[in-house]
């Protein structure tokens, strides 16, 4: 990845949708942070989407068994398209190009994000930490699934921000967790190149019997703090990373997939995983196959 070229085309997004106010919280965030975007709006639906309320309707209309699943299914597409219609509103409104996507899934939402991505050729997706997909989803859920899965980053936007934290999205710095591994270097090629105009700070989180720390790039700074925690424990670092980021009004702090080892991994399941419930501002991760400079 490098930065768009001036006057090159726009970043492409794909968003979740479901009407939740993480999602809608996601929207808001996202562009603030990647304006002029152009954002695929996707709204995943699962029948009998319809509700209860409506759903009762229906089956006083019915003849039958069939003729009630063809109504569910006719009326849960509709009523996917009218909502994922108010989140096109929302991202046009934020400052972004946007179109709808609407997918019928029977679960695995998170695999169902990768596909829609792979499919439609996206620079990121971006997520609510919170929400409702095709079932009711918390972190730890549907929002980690598409981080495992996704081929490209993952921006996951917690619920609520405070109003530090929206300002902070609005102008502050992007904070990139290193380590000198190729993954390390991948969340900054990447931040770079979706985040061109902001500051970039690297922050290595140092531990006894290290050796010599990473790099940075020419005039980018670069931050060397101990671990505030058990060394070697994922969610020490990750609790590092985050009081860093809130110390420097971090607009977002990326990660990539993985570090210089098995043990010291920046994700899969480690530090990227325990930076989503500690971080309390949007969090970018970045995935393995990005670690070969493009």
């Amino acid at each position: 990845m490098s930065a768009p070229e001036p006057g090159g085309r726009s970043l492409r997004v794909l968003v979740g949708y479901d009407g939740s106010p993480s999602s809608v919280n996601a929207i808001e965030a996202a562009a603030t942070l990647v304006p002029s975007a152009s954002a695929s709006v996707l709204h995943l639906w699962e029948p009998p989407f319809t509700s209860p309320e409506l759903r009762q309707r229906l089956a006083g209309r019915a003849a039958g068994l069939e003729a009630l699943g063809d109504l569910l299914e006719r009326e849960g597409r509709a009523e996917a398209e009218r909502l994922v219609g108010n989140g096109v509103k929302l991202a046009r409104a934020a400052g972004w190009e946007a179109s709808a996507s609407v997918k019928r899934t029977f679960g695995g939402d998170g695999y169902q994000f990768a596909r829609t991505a792979e499919e439609q050729d996206v620079d990121l997706v971006v997520v609510g930490s919170r929400g409702l997909g095709g079932v009711r989803a918390a972190l730890g859920s549907v929002s980690e699934l598409v981080v495992h899965v996704s081929p490209v980053p993952v921006l996951v936007v917690p619920h609520p921000l405070t109003t530090a934290e929206w300002a902070a999205a609005a102008s502050g710095p992007v904070l990139v967790g290193t380590d000198g591994s190729p993954g390390a270097e991948a969340a900054v090629r990447s931040a770079a190149f979706l985040f061109p105009r902001r500051e970039q700070v690297l922050v290595a989180v140092a531990e006894p019997g290290d050796g010599p720390g990473p790099t940075a790039p020419e005039g980018v700074e670069l931050l060397t703090v101990p671990c505030s925690g058990r060394p070697g424990s994922a969610r020490a670092t990750a609790a590092t990373l985050a009081e860093v980021a809130a110390e420097r009004g971090a607009g977002v702090v990326v990660v990539g997939s993985r570090g210089r080892s098995a043990s010291r991994e920046l994700l899969v399941g480690s530090v990227p995983s325990s930076l989503l419930h500690c971080a309390h501002r949007p969090v970018l991760v970045v995935p393995s196959s990005l670690s070969s400079p493009a």
